[in-house]
């Protein structure tokens, strides 16, 4: 882990920062120019989709062009886009509200698929897991400070000075992957090289697109993740108003920064396990259910030092799984990284995108615990499925497509088959 990589995660927490600030002002916004909730809602789905339908483009990207590439572009394009919503904020017209959304939602799939698949070519596979803890961090920190500046900021300004922070901020992060020039893609395989995985002691793995069935359900349990993770969302705004109507913003940003300490706290403990093989797809799986509940228990009408405990726990479990996650995902070969993120980012945007318009016509009519309860019930149910998927085998067990040519063997979690640590341990 050396400064290009820290100036360059600094330069992902400005990006994140002016995103989640823009997502309050977006909101807020759609609805002055639609004039309907509807029209919010709608303006929402079409960012949702957009995405979605860019995770099937993002895969295939880094065969024409470098990741690097990738990620100015999408940075560079989404400048643009709120550039143009500042400077016409007073009388936008739909279409162009529109067009931006497509570009956001877009921008922020390709960016993400590029990243993820980049860490361990930037940092070296070794690092890649406090890579991923420190860029989750940022992200976590980003998301307080964007939510909470949100107010004041279109106090200040109105929407064009929101709108233009985020240009500012994207304009950040394309400058420090100009500026810095991190190396993000490995040297292509030789032609004909086969990434297929072949069956190993008598394991069954099925494949689409040539990927292991075991990383396809770790990919398919992140969806229902975000699926379950889209009630709490919706509901939390519910919550805040009835808990403390005078002050349901002191309410949220209470929960949520005691969410974010938990997710920085998750990378500090990951960074100290050792062997870095011992925690995988069970360890996703169980940090998955650990999520679930406290998410849960986060809505059962705790008093505050409750609400603290509980919002802080499910940051945790949050910030374990997503580290775990990416940096299983990280251990494939160069080639199948960008598809297994391609796919995961089209899982986790159809999950949240079908998750939101469900929980939010379930809380119409059922209690807000019942919801919560039953979305992340679906989350557990998932990860226990996982759990009996994977009770048979050894932790350590090898996805040969995890090694490149001319490397030694790894394990399935990509570090050496040597006695090796984490890093910073």
């Amino acid at each position: 882990m050396n400064g290009r990589f820290r100036f360059l995660v600094s330069a992902y927490a400005a990006s994140a920062f002016g995103n989640y600030l823009n997502l309050i002002a977006l909101g807020l916004f759609s609805y002055e120019v639609s004039g309907t909730a509807f029209g919010v809602g709608a303006v929402m789905a079409l960012r949702l989709l957009s995405g979605f339908a860019a995770g099937f483009a993002a895969g295939a990207l880094p065969a024409a062009l470098t990741r690097r590439t990738v990620m100015v572009c999408a940075d560079v394009a989404q400048a643009a886009a709120m550039t143009a919503l500042a400077l016409s904020a007073p009388r936008t017209p739909m279409w162009l509200l529109a067009a931006v959304v497509v570009v956001l939602g877009a921008g922020n799939t390709f960016f993400s698929v590029a990243l993820r698949s980049a860490v361990p070519v930037m940092v070296g596979s070794r690092n890649r897991a406090r890579a991923n803890g420190l860029l989750m961090s940022a992200r976590s920190l980003a998301t307080v400070l964007g939510f909470a500046s949100a107010a004041p900021v279109i106090a200040a300004g109105g929407y064009a000075l929101a709108f233009a922070c985020n240009a500012v901020s994207f304009a950040v992060s394309a400058a420090a992957l100009l500026v810095l020039r991190p190396r993000t893609d490995d040297e292509a395989p030789a032609d004909g090289e086969d990434e297929a995985v072949p069956p190993r002691r008598g394991l069954r793995r099925f494949a689409t697109a040539g990927l292991p069935g075991l990383l396809l359900g770790m990919i398919l349990l992140r969806g229902v993740d975000a699926l379950a993770s889209s009630s709490h969302n919706a509901a939390l705004p519910v919550v805040a108003h009835v808990a403390a109507p005078d002050e349901p913003a002191v309410f949220m940003a209470r929960f949520w920064a005691a969410w974010a300490v938990g997710t920085v706290l998750a990378h500090w403990a990951l960074r100290r396990r050792r062997p870095e093989a011992a925690w995988g797809e069970r360890a996703f799986a169980v940090g998955t259910c650990a999520m679930a509940f406290c998410f849960t228990a986060a809505f059962l009408g705790l008093p505050t030092a409750g609400l603290v405990v509980a919002a802080g726990a499910a940051g945790f479990a949050d910030g374990w799984t997503e580290i775990v996650y990416t940096t299983r995902l990280q251990a494939a070969s160069d080639r199948q990284r960008g598809r297994l993120f391609a796919l995961s980012a089209t899982a986790e945007q159809s999950g949240f995108a079908l998750g939101a318009v469900t929980a939010a016509a379930a809380l119409e009519s059922l209690p807000v615990l019942a919801v919560v309860a039953a979305f992340h019930g679906a989350a557990v149910c998932g990860a226990l499925a996982l759990l009996l998927f994977t009770s048979g085998r050894r932790g350590t067990d090898l996805s040969r497509s995890a090694v490149t040519p001319g490397e030694k063997e790894e394990d399935s979690h990509g570090t050496s088959t040597g006695a090796r640590t984490l890093p910073g341990s």
